[in-house]
């Protein structure tokens, strides 16, 4: 069994997320590089002085998303990854790159040192607003494989928001969990229908009780919900953790504060709690650091 360290807790772990500027290349682009690198170091400190277990960093402000970005957003990622590991060198940091990025967000994470990542389409396939997006868990495994990236873990999103899942309607959201983790997902992460809208908490019971992986919650956590996620392995927090808790706005030092504070309540630390799974694929996600 592997001791429990990658989110310091073993369930409800608080990931913050850095919603870095428009990048050079995409629509929105006004900033320099520099500049931005800047705003995403100063959000990281605002989370790490309020004490959340991880930070994922990601490049939402880069609408409309396309399924190929090209190589600058690629090179922009890792610099801004590696200021960001620089900033928090001992939290555990992970990176998506929109839109279904995957393999290039393994070689960020592999460049920069960062501990994990958010992956979309693992398994089955999907409509999203970018259009369909097909399963890559054998080539992105493969990948991660070939360029000795195996420490770095896969958390995968199933039934995803902004999409439609018509493709799959006779799949059910546990059994795409269980596929998930047959094709060797280090942990699935469950959203709701859009960027801040509340998962079901039935369908994390469900998930639960489906795999031995971790399961994360990706969207819609608030402290006025957030007892409806505790059995979950991670929140992943951005929307709620922004001014007026709107995910394009910048950090709210307070709001983040706030929660953490409360946090401190809902569930202990690894110092006070022990990992009651006999899988070594359960608790993997806490073996990195």
């Amino acid at each position: 069994m592997l001791l429990p360290v990658l989110f310091g807790r073993l369930k409800a772990a608080v990931v913050g997320v850095v919603h870095v500027g428009a990048l050079p290349g995409t629509p929105r682009s006004s900033l320099p590089l520099t500049q931005i690198i800047d705003q995403a170091c100063q959000e990281a400190e605002v989370y790490k002085d309020a004490g959340v277990d991880g930070l994922i960093v990601e490049n939402m402000h880069d609408l409309p998303y396309t399924v190929c970005p090209g190589p600058e957003v690629t090179t922009a990622m890792t610099v801004i990854s590696a200021a960001l590991r620089r900033t928090c060198p001992h939290l555990a940091l992970g990176v998506q790159i929109l839109c279904a990025a995957n393999q290039q967000a393994i070689a960020v994470a592999l460049a920069a040192g960062l501990d994990f990542i958010r992956a979309e389409g693992f398994v089955f396939s999907h409509v999203a607003d970018e259009g369909i997006i097909n399963a890559c868990a054998g080539n992105l495994l493969r990948y991660r494989k070939q360029v000795g990236a195996e420490n770095i873990q896969i958390f995968a999103d199933i039934k995803k928001k902004h999409s439609a899942h018509a493709l799959t309607a006779d799949v059910s959201v546990a059994q795409t969990a269980s596929a998930a983790e047959l094709f060797l997902a280090d942990g699935v992460v469950l959203t709701g229908t859009a960027t801040g809208l509340p998962t079901d908490p039935q369908e994390l019971k469900e998930v639960k009780d489906a795999v031995k992986i971790p399961v994360l919650i990706g969207s819609g956590v608030t402290l006025e919900n957030v007892r409806n996620y505790l059995d979950a392995n991670a929140l992943i927090i951005g929307s709620y953790f922004k001014k007026e808790g709107y995910w394009a706005n910048a950090v709210d030092p307070d709001r983040v504060k706030k929660f953490m504070e409360h946090a401190a309540h809902f569930c202990g630390t690894q110092s006070q709690r022990q990992c009651k799974t006999n899988s070594p694929k359960a608790c993997v996600m806490y073996s990195l650091l």
